[in-house]
């Protein structure tokens, strides 16, 4: 197989393995038959409810001898209420959930039969501000408000501990080039660095409205409570504005000037780099423009020596923290609950959740 580029693209290989990336049927007119239901992988599609449910059968002649899909069938059901998806796993109806809340994971230890699966990623809360809109068309207010947020009470108090501090800079722990704290010095709440830089910026004292549902990510109205009142020391004024869940990532995300969101993160920086903070981005959620960086993203693309390529994405990380428009303040765990007959790897990944949605090749039961 030749796959010829446009441009070189050093990270083709793991482009390749991407879930949302499906071999399929070719209808014989230069398109694929995309809702055949025929694929390679190691489980046959037999019903599927879009939202609701969908059955999926082993395969007798999977390809890959060796790492052979376990179960005889997998129905995924779409319980979309935790509380919901809690009961089921602890009486038995379902074998596995994901997305459990942090407040409520602990519920997790005291159900029997169950045990609790924990993967830190680069899954991650984000407060994107519209670099176009005032007063955020300033660096200089955009890092003020990154130096409003107490990242640790954020952890301790709306992750309930799962997960890591951010550095607003959206490479994480799953991520190769990742840059160390000594390359990137952790940026801490400091209220008189913002007063500081807030002055820079022409402003004595600032208000605006933070907007959060708990869709953008759990617990983000909470989250904006924290916000605005550990901003008053700085002479920020938020107002948190609760939106509802429905239509928010259409009339919210991206449309007003400072509001919640999380990504699931992306497994090369290339590729998060490109989807989210590249200026032509169709998803750059800050509208952030930045021409140094978008030239330097070009550049690492195509770079296969290591160590150069290490010193491009540890350069674009820190043009993204000094300059950008996203305050990132944490990496989320993923949490999730299974059953004591499923049997888990002691590793599992950390790209995505449920072991990089591959729990149905790589689990089995006990």
């Amino acid at each position: 197989v030749i796959v010829e580029l446009n441009e070189g693209n050093a990270d083709i290989p793991v482009l390749l393995s991407d879930y949302h990336l499906n071999i399929c049927p070719s209808n014989g007119d230069g398109t694929i038959d995309w809702q055949s239901g025929v694929g390679t992988g190691g489980y046959v599609l037999d019903e599927h409810e879009p939202g609701v449910r969908t059955l999926t059968k082993k395969f007798a002649n999977y390809w890959n001898t060796g790492n052979e899909a376990f179960f005889d069938e997998v129905e995924t059901l779409g319980i979309n209420d935790p509380t919901a998806r809690l009961a089921a796993l602890s009486t038995g109806a379902v074998d596995a959930i994901n997305n459990v809340p942090p407040k409520t994971a602990s519920r997790l230890k005291n159900m029997m039969n169950v045990k609790t699966l924990i993967s830190t990623g680069n899954k991650q809360v984000t407060l994107p501000m519209l670099c176009d809109a005032e007063p955020f068309t300033d660096p200089n207010v955009r890092n003020a408000i990154k130096h409003i947020v107490n990242r640790q009470e954020w952890l301790d108090k709306i992750l309930y501990g799962y997960g890591q501090l951010g550095n607003d800079n959206p490479v994480g722990p799953a991520n190769f080039f990742r840059a160390s704290t000594d390359e990137l010095p952790q940026r801490e709440y400091d209220p008189e660095m913002a007063k500081s830089l807030l002055k820079k910026a022409g402003h004595d004292s600032l208000s605006i409205k933070f907007h959060a549902a708990d869709t953008g990510f759990s617990g983000a109205v909470d989250a904006g409570s924290l916000m605005a009142e550990s901003a008053k020391a700085a002479g920020i004024d938020i107002e948190v504005v609760r939106e509802p869940n429905d239509g928010y990532w259409s009339n919210v995300w991206m449309q007003k000037p400072f509001s919640a969101c999380y990504w699931s993160g992306r497994p090369t920086e290339d590729w998060i780099f490109s989807q989210i903070y590249l200026s032509t981005a169709s998803w750059n959620d800050t509208h952030w423009n930045n021409t140094d960086f978008d030239t330097l993203l070009l550049q690492a693309r195509s770079e296969t020596d290591q160590a150069k390529r290490r010193e491009m994405y540890v350069e674009l990380q820190r043009i993204v923290h000094t300059d950008g428009g996203v305050c990132l303040p944490l990496f989320q765990s993923e949490i999730m609950g299974y059953r004591n007959a499923v049997h888990v790897p002691d590793v599992i990944a950390n790209n995505w959740e449920l072991d990089g949605h591959f729990c149905a090749n790589r689990w089995w039961f006990a």
